[in-house]
């Protein structure tokens, strides 16, 4: 890990310093687990108490701290956007963990009809079949395997044994994390006779520019057209997108949601964990879907739901309060039927 004095640090971030600015740091923690030489941060006036216990050398915090009394000792970076700003610095402070593949591979396998963008890089056993194009900047780590066809943009990261089947196109800036899937057949048949018969799925899957997907992600190809993710979303690991799906623009998708096929999302959509949505649906922009929850119906912008089947979610707390007290409910209305007879 990158050893960095907190000078530096603040410069990186536009921070303002205070304290010692050739204190060094070579790791980054929580404020309760950080040590001497790390670097931790503060956003939150709930977190008081661990601010004044942390054995952290350097701290971030907010530019306004509304009168908090700053423990002595300590290296302080005032910032507009301490989280942010803290996410800055573990990409500095880890750039030398990662040693992407540099190069092409002798034991890589790259069709002659592919068409390799300039300074990529290509690790062991990676397959790159005909007319597949792969752009500049782009590094598939070992074991990944680009179909037919596919396209891969600028600057991409494609991580172990990532697999895009034939015709998926990705656009630039795009991280894929270890073990995803995208343009495996869609889950489509047809029952005659009670036989169950295969619907041949000829579509494709497009991911927009700046989309991360994270570990063991599928993403279906359409049975026809496209299965889309937009611009800017996130995508978090176990997630399942069904064929002919359409995601909007940075959205965030936690671990664990299932989106069935043909359902439309709209642009800025959170969807938290282990959240289910049924087929064929509309979720408006703006939308947040609580973490459990199944969406069996439309959901219109800007609305916030939770519960199973999902509801507005002042209304489904409300409903969980009152599940809790059925038992002494029950007794008072056996009471109530005992005394008058009932």
């Amino acid at each position: 890990m990158a050893r960095l004095q907190a000078r530096d640090i603040a410069q990186a971030v536009g921070g303002e310093l205070q304290g010692d600015e050739n204190r060094f740091v070579e790791g980054a923690a929580g404020l309760e687990e950080a040590g001497e030489h790390q670097i931790s941060f503060f956003h939150n006036l709930k977190y008081s108490d661990a601010l004044n216990r942390t054995k952290a050398g350097v701290v971030v915090i907010p530019e306004k701290t509304n009168g908090l009394t700053l423990p002595e000792g300590k290296t302080w970076i005032r910032v507009s956007n301490p989280q942010g700003a803290f996410a800055q610095i573990l990409g500095l402070l880890g750039k030398d963990r990662q040693r992407p593949p540099q190069g092409i591979h002798p034991q890589s396998s790259i069709d002659p009809k592919a068409q390799m963008g300039a300074t990529v890089g290509v690790g062991a056993f990676v397959v790159i079949e005909a007319g597949a194009v792969i752009g500049s900047g782009t590094v598939l780590y070992p074991g990944c395997y680009i179909g037919a066809n596919s396209h891969v943009g600028e600057n991409c990261i494609l991580y172990p044994n990532v697999t895009l089947r034939e015709d998926v196109e990705v656009g630039s800036r795009v991280i894929i994390h270890v073990g995803a899937v995208l343009g495996a057949d869609g889950y489509g048949f047809a029952t005659q006779n009670g036989q169950h018969h295969k619907i041949p799925q000829i579509g494709r899957v497009v991911v927009e520019d700046d989309v991360e997907i994270g570990a063991n992600v599928t993403i279906d190809r359409a049975t026809t057209g496209e299965t889309c993710v937009g611009a800017g979303t996130k995508i978090d690991n176990l997630v399942h997108i069904a064929h002919n799906v359409r995601i909007g623009r940075h959205c965030l998708i936690v671990a664990q949601v299932g989106i069935s096929g043909s359902t439309r999302i709209g642009n800025n959509v959170t969807l938290a964990g282990q959240v289910g949505v049924a087929g064929h649906l509309t979720i408006g922009d703006g939308a947040v879907i609580a973490a459990q929850s199944g969406i069996m119906n439309n959901v219109k912008p800007g609305e916030v739901l939770f519960g199973s089947p999902a509801r507005p979610h002042r209304q489904a707390m409300k409903l969980q309060a009152i599940y809790g007290k059925l038992p002494e409910i029950y007794d008072a209305l056996k009471l109530l039927k005992r005394k008058f007879g009932l």
